[in-house]
């Protein structure tokens, strides 16, 4: 009987499970996502969120918690530097599970796992970059747009112009 085995053992011993599941999790870490099997990626959201809430705060001991936890000093420099602050206001949660179907190969159901502030497609309180180069028909469009709406004004003043110019061209042929 199995009773009081709350968590997931994903039939390795523990020593195996503790590295397969630090080894994910600096790749979590590292690419923002990873693909594996929705046991893994439950295991891993387990495993992975106290320490992104102790990477929330900067110091030592929580540095070299979770440092125990990783084995990875790469890691835990991109946990604390890049993941942390975009992290700081979020209460929990910080983890995506997405099924993405079955594998062809044993049909072990698939999942994708990311962290939720670095999606900018499922985020929706993202800010919207700006563009830093401007072609030059967005600037003809927005020209034409503000010729159109001030056509009724504008039709008076093109025609008088071009008598002008007709006037001009008169004189000089005359000349």
């Amino acid at each position: 009987m199995r009773h009081g085995k709350k968590f997931n053992h994903l039939g390795r011993t523990a020593s195996h499970r503790s590295a397969l599941l630090s080894n994910m999790a600096c790749s979590l870490i590292e690419h923002k996502r990873i693909n594996t099997t929705v046991a893994k990626a439950k295991a891993l959201r387990v495993y992975v969120e106290p320490l992104l809430t102790k990477a929330k705060e900067d110091t030592t001991h929580n540095r070299r918690i979770v440092f125990s936890y990783l084995q990875n000093k790469f890691a835990v420099a991109e946990l604390f530097r890049t993941v942390a602050p975009k992290i700081a206001e979020r209460n929990g949660g910080y983890t995506r599970i997405i099924k993405t179907g079955f594998r062809p190969g044993d049909a072990a159901d698939t999942a994708l796992i990311e962290l939720v502030d670095f999606n900018e497609l499922y985020n929706p309180n993202a800010e919207e970059k700006k563009a830093t180069r401007r072609s030059r028909r967005s600037t003809t469009a927005k020209k034409a747009e503000a010729v159109v709406a001030e056509a009724p004004k504008a039709e008076e003043k093109v025609e008088e112009p071009k008598a002008a110019a007709t006037d001009s061209a008169e004189e000089k042929t005359e000349e």
